[in-house]
Formats: C-alpha cells, sequence, structure tokens
C-alpha cells in the first residue's frame, strides 16, 4: 500500500527542532567498521531507512549489527565475506562505500552496483581507477564492481572531480596500504572530515582532513572505537528554507552553523535574519516574503546540490526572478516539473532554470523523485491554497527522522495517508 502526505497550505513555522546525525555520513562510518576486528560502536544515528539497509549490507558479508534508537553496534569477525550482493546493495547509492574497506581489509571485493536516488547518472569510474593506482584490478562483471589486488601499496592520486564517494572509498583503502597515499582534488565536505576523525580514532594517520589534499600513511591494523556522528547540515539546511519559506521563525539545533555558511549568508540576501550559536545551531526567521536570489551548485563548500530544490522552491514563492544553476547531477531538475503542477512559473534550459516568484502556489498532487526532492515538494505544499498530495513519500522517510512529526509540532498540517493515487 503507497503513502502519501497531505500537506495543508498556509503554515507559518515557528519554535525550535532538533537535527540528528547526518545521514551522508552515518552510512560511510558503518562501512568503515569493516576495516577493524571487534566491535564499533556508531552513536547520534539518525533514525532513517537508510541505516538499517546499511546493516543488511554488513551483515551480507558476516557483521553482526544492532541498531538500537540513535546508536549502532557493528561487530566485524575475523573472517569475513569479500561478497556484498544483497538485496540492500540495491535500494541506497551508499552502499557502493563497502567496497574501500574490502579491498582494504581482504584484498577483494564483489560489490552489487548501487541503486539510490534518481538524480542522474554517478559512474564510479574514480573510485576504480583510485583501487587500480593502489594496486587493485577493478571491472564490472555482471552487475557488481569486481576488485582484486595482491597487496595495495601507497599512491599519488589525482581525482578528476572532487567526488565524494570516491574520496571515502580510496581512503578506506589506503589507511591499511603500505606506504603514503596523497589524494588531490579530494572532497573536502564536513562528512569527509568526520570520516577521517573517526578512521583517526582507530589508528589510521591521516593529514589534511578538510582541504583538498589527504595525505595516508598505512598502517598495519586498525582498531574498533565509539564515534559520534556529526549533525546533519542538508537536515539543518531545509529547516532553513522552511523558516524563509513560510515566514517563520525557527531555531535550529544539532548541527554545526559554520557548514552551512554559505546557506545562511544566501537566506540573508533573501531578506532573512539569522543568528548563529558557535558550532551548536542557528536561528533564522523571515518577516516578509522572501526576495529572489540567484544559486549555483557546487562541491564543498558551494552549494550542495543536495539543496538544489529547496532553491527552487523558495524563489517559487520569492519576490523576483531566480536563476538557479546546476553543475553536479543533471536529472535534479526532475524537480521543476512538480513544482509547475503547484503552478510555479520555471524554465529549463540545459544546466539552468529560471524561476519567477508567484505570491502563492496552488495545491495539486505531486511525485517525489528522490529524498531532496520529496521535502522541497513539501516545504513548497506548506506555501500553497489548498491540500498538496505528495506521494512516493518512502524517499523522505530515507532522509528525515520524524519529518510529519517535527513540521506539526513548528505549525504546519500534514497528514500521512494509506492509499493507491489515481495516476497509474
Amino acid at each position: 500500500m503507497s503513502e502519501h502526505f497531505d500537506v495543508h497550505g498556509g503554515a507559518r513555522l515557528v519554535g525550535e527542532v532538533d537535527v540528528v546525525g547526518a545521514k551522508n555520513s552515518v552510512l560511510k562510518l558503518m562501512a568503515a567498521a569493516l576495516l577493524a576486528e571487534g566491535t564499533t560502536t556508531i552513536t547520534n544515528c539518525p533514525q532513517i531507512l537508510d541505516v538499517p539497509l546499511m546493516g543488511d549490507v554488513l551483515r551480507s558479508v558476516g557483521c553482526d549489527v544492532v541498531i538500537d534508537g540513535d546508536t549502532a553496534k557493528i561487530t566485524t569477525p575475523a573472517e569475513l565475506s569479500h561478497r556484498a550482493d544483497s538485496a540492500a546493495m540495491g535500494k541506497l547509492r551508499a552502499s557502493v562505500c563497502v567496497l574501500g574497506p574490502l579491498v582494504g581489509r581482504l584484498k577483494q571485493a564483489v560489490v552489487a552496483l548501487p541503486g539510490g536516488d534518481a538524480i542522474g547518472s554517478r559512474p564510479l569510474d574514480m573510485h576504480q581507477n583510485g583501487l587500480r593506482k593502489l594496486g587493485a584490478t577493478s571491472t564490472i562483471e555482471h552487475g557488481c564492481v569486481v576488485a582484486k589486488a595482491e597487496g595495495l601499496r601507497g599512491a599519488q592520486i589525482w581525482l578528476d572531480f572532487p567526488s565524494v564517494g570516491a574520496t571515502e572509498n580510496i581512503l578506506m583503502a589506503a589507511v591499511l596500504a603500505e606506504g603514503t597515499t596523497v589524494i588531490d582534488n579530494a572532497a573536502r565536505e564536513p562528512e569527509i572530515v568526520d570520516i577521517c576523525t573517526m578512521l583517526i580514532e582507530m589508528g589510521a594517520k591521516i593529514e589534511g582532513a578538510g582541504t583538498s589534499t589527504l595525505t595516508v600513511e598505512g598502517v598495519e591494523k586498525l582498531n574498533p572505537t565509539e564515534h559520534r556522528v556529526i549533525g546533519d547540515r542538508i537536515v539543518g539546511a531545509t529547516w532553513a528554507f522552511a523558516a524563509a519559506m513560510t515566514r517563520g521563525d525557527l531555531t535550529v539545533r544539532g548541527v554545526n552553523p559554520h557548514h552551512l555558511d554559505l546557506v545562511l549568508d544566501k537566506l540573508r540576501l533573501a531578506g532573512a535574519e539569522v543568528e548563529t550559536f558557535d558550532e551548536k545551531g542557528f536561528r533564522i526567521s523571515q518577516a516578509e516574503r522572501p526576495k529572489a536570489v540567484d544559486w549555483v551548485t557546487l562541491p564543498y563548500p558551494g552549494f550542495a546540490t543536495d539543496l538544489q530544490p529547496f532553491a527552487v522552491a523558495l524563489s517559487a514563492v520569492a519576490d523576483g526572478t531566480s536563476m538557479i544553476t546546476e553543475n553536479i547531477y543533471e536529472a535534479r531538475f526532475r524537480f521543476i516539473e512538480e513544482m509547475m503542477r503547484l503552478s510555479g512559473d520555471a524554465r529549463t534550459d540545459g544546466h539552468h532554470a529560471v524561476v519567477r516568484g508567484v505570491e502563492r502556489l496552488s495545491s495539486a498532487p505531486v511525485w517525489a523523485s528522490d529524498i531532496r526532492a520529496g521535502a522541497g515538494l513539501v516545504l513548497a505544499g506548506l506555501c500553497a491554497d489548498g491540500v498538496t498530495e505528495v506521494w512516493d513519500v518512502f524517499h523522505i522517510d530515507r532522509g528525515y527522522p520524524h519529518f510529519v512529526e517535527n513540521l506539526n509540532r513548528l505549525g504546519a498540517r500534514i497528514e500521512r495517508v494509506s492509499g493507491e493515487p489515481e495516476r497509474a
């Protein structure tokens, strides 16, 4: 049975909301537990669908995984399977991050090609090329990435693009390689810093976290650890956009506001008042209709592609015309088709979208194509006349714990409804 959200328009969000651990970090941290025999404990885990799915992936290679609330305990045995091809692999993109740890620990891996959000092609070329530089062979066979090495040796690796996934996989293979590995043009996201922090706690030798050059001195073995996941900057930013779009006043806690410096500066340009609290959170309030601003997605510290749907949604109700440029994933603009169902005035041309803001959107049935598009449609529904039906909400559940409950507590009116859509 399908589920959808009935989102009643006209809400103004006011109050406080807590942000839990980052989805884009916790799944990679769980994979890193493969590198050390024993029990690794990860706290501040978000209670989202992807965490138990990653648990299933780890069980498929022999781990014992216990998830209790916001804590995951992963017991990695001395003898692991090198085959990660469970059904869960096809349900989340992050499952490919077991490739690096398996090659690093076992010198071989067979990893099913991952699934995940429909936001465009995300090839594994850089993952494979990095492993080849370390001394492994890597091919695609029968729907799996197959990698094997007699041994791994440190290497100088240049990434054509600062890919988060490739940086993580190469990093996790390199920590147990012989010698020194230098990853140039590495991703700089806070989630990369988080995984480097955990690996260092496990005994890895890594320098340069948060910069474009990572230097890894290989060690013989790592040890299990206990690690707390950083706050989810994408969820934190979602609440920031929600406040601006609904002309609300929200205090967001549990996320480092410096991870959102660019987002908050852009929202200031849109007319919001922003106050930050050290590394603990921020308050954002919007008294008037937001002003139109332009948005360009880029690797961190640029504006995150995950936040592009919220930029489009904000622009759709802003005063003026905005230009949104998407440089990362070509299919992100699928979201605009659904916004047009809500009477959004938008046009796309290649990597660019022009959005002319309207005073009020108009409710309609809409379909989420990925996690952030789904959340963006919910926020748009809060700014529409009538009741907006948002379908395929399982996407939203993959990234936002207690989303409906939090929104209702902050002044929205949203119901989760079971039933089949009229559209085939």
